[in-house]
């Protein structure tokens, strides 16, 4: 009898120790929802986490975001690996909310969820000709460079002489520093196979970089534009009206954007002298300018781009606004890449977005929703917005989810929810092929053997299908 007490003690007290555990599900597995899960792992006595993800691989913009170029950014990933390997942290991948579950079943089977999927579709122009052929979104350039699998058969043509990117922003000097860096720099780096063969070909010698207001409101930081400025065998021209008055604002400015400033002002200055060879090829940022609509020949293929002329209008700086003229400008060129933001996608039906194409929240907690199943939250660009750099998007991710982690302490738990494997019953109906982490790990040590093969660091597998079957193998 008293071997059953004890037994029949330890199972009641178990059970009830068990009760007070929380399960959360975190839907995306890039920064925002590794960031979220290390803090909630790290600031709850005991939870249980899942997180789901539409690829076969974790790891989101950091993984195909990310310029293969800059590899120490992608140190992070090593931090996220041990939040991954904790016992009550678990990845679940290649299962697409919307597709394979619905947001009803996970508020059903967890006590709280956070939705961290990020930004997918790249923000449009709205004007004529867009659909025009190698007229490309700089996102969709980065996912083929990149080895997102819904990127790789990207169509690039880059045998022409000119080419231009619309924005100027990072991503459009990612793009920029891609397209005119060194192949033998680039071999070293984990791009893929199909992109380094394409840019070895290429005739692209002339580079436009066009902004719609002027240089004091560049959106690309210090670091990006000084790569972009010691590139081998590459000559930066700024044109000189770009530069009126700009100069003598800089005493005014902030740090940060006064040092951006001083650093153009200075390579102005410099590109005037700077020495050139056949193999010179020519970056040039200009200012002031707006797409009206892209030019194309009998094919459809884009010949030149047609440019409203801007002015800004104001007596101080802080309160100048970029005004629209009724002069126009064409450039010639045949290829563009769009680079103007990015935009979440409403993956489920339930979910309430905003005007600004977000999903409606305060302060990560999802309003809006039926108070009878569990409390939703929102963290990284789905809810701020594809604002800022991973330092932006670490730092909302950790408030969010210290706002999860005062509700969860709060907050009764009155019974046992079923989790992943009431959630995987869902999942099962349409896709039977669910990859965890020690899946993940196995295209991880493929793709690096892989790229030993080729003296780089990996070589990305780009199709779904080959990663389902490394995965299970």
């Amino acid at each position: 009898m008293k071997m059953n007490f004890k037994v029949s003690k330890l199972l009641c007290r178990t059970l009830t120790t068990s009760t007070k555990i929380p399960r959360v599900c975190i839907v995306g597995a890039g920064p925002a929802g590794f960031y979220a899960a290390m803090h909630l792992s790290k600031n709850l006595t005991q939870v249980n986490i899942d997180i789901i993800e539409k690829l076969p691989v974790p790891f989101g913009l950091i993984r195909y975001g990310v310029a293969p170029d800059h590899p120490e950014v992608k140190n992070v990933i090593n931090q996220f690996t041990k939040v991954a390997q904790q016992p009550n942290v678990n990845f679940y991948g290649n299962i697409t909310l919307g597709k394979d579950l619905k947001i009803s079943h996970l508020r059903q089977h967890y006590d709280a969820v956070l939705l961290t999927y990020g930004a997918e579709k790249d923000r449009m122009l709205g004007i004529e000709n867009e659909d025009a052929k190698n007229v490309i979104a700089a996102r969709n350039f980065v996912g083929w460079y990149n080895g997102l699998p819904s990127d790789k058969d990207l169509k690039v043509d880059l045998s022409g002489h000119t080419a231009a990117i619309l924005g100027q922003g990072n991503v459009a000097l990612d793009v920029a520093r891609i397209l005119f860096s060194p192949i033998d720099e680039l071999k070293k780096t984990d791009i893929t196979e199909h992109a380094l063969n394409c840019l070895a070909e290429s005739k692209v010698k002339e580079l436009y970089l066009v902004g719609r207001r002027g240089p004091l409101q560049v959106a690309f930081t210090i670091k990006e534009l000084r790569e972009q400025l010691k590139l081998s065998n590459c000559k930066t021209i700024w044109r000189d009206q770009d530069f009126i008055g700009v100069e003598k604002a800089i005493s005014n400015l902030q740090r940060p954007r006064k040092r951006l400033t001083e650093l153009m002002v200075k390579s102005y200055q410099e590109s005037q002298t700077a020495i050139e060879n056949e193999n010179t090829k020519y970056f040039k940022p200009i200012f002031f300018r707006s797409p009206r609509k892209f030019l194309v020949d009998e094919q459809n293929k884009i010949k030149g781009i047609e440019f409203t002329c801007n002015e800004l209008q104001g007596d101080t700086l802080e309160d100048q606004k970029c005004v629209a003229t009724d002069k126009t400008e064409v450039l010639q060129c045949s290829l563009a890449f769009r680079s103007i933001g990015y935009k979440s996608v409403k993956a489920d039906d339930e979910l309430i977005f905003d005007t600004s194409g977000l999903v409606a929240n305060n302060k990560g907690v999802v309003e809006n929703v039926s108070g009878d199943l569990a409390k939703m939250y929102v963290a990284g660009w789905l809810g701020t917005g594809p604002v800022g750099v991973i330092l932006h998007t670490m730092g909302n991710a950790f408030q969010v989810a210290k706002v999860m982690v005062e509700d969860l302490k709060k907050s009764d738990i009155p019974n046992i929810k079923g989790g992943f494997e009431e959630i995987k019953k869902h999942v099962l109906k349409n896709n039977t092929h669910i990859v965890d982490w020690k899946g993940w790990e196995k295209i991880d040590n493929f793709e690096i053997e892989q790229g030993k093969v080729k003296g780089k660091p990996r070589e990305k597998v780009c199709s779904i299908v080959k990663m389902l079957e490394i995965a299970t193998q």
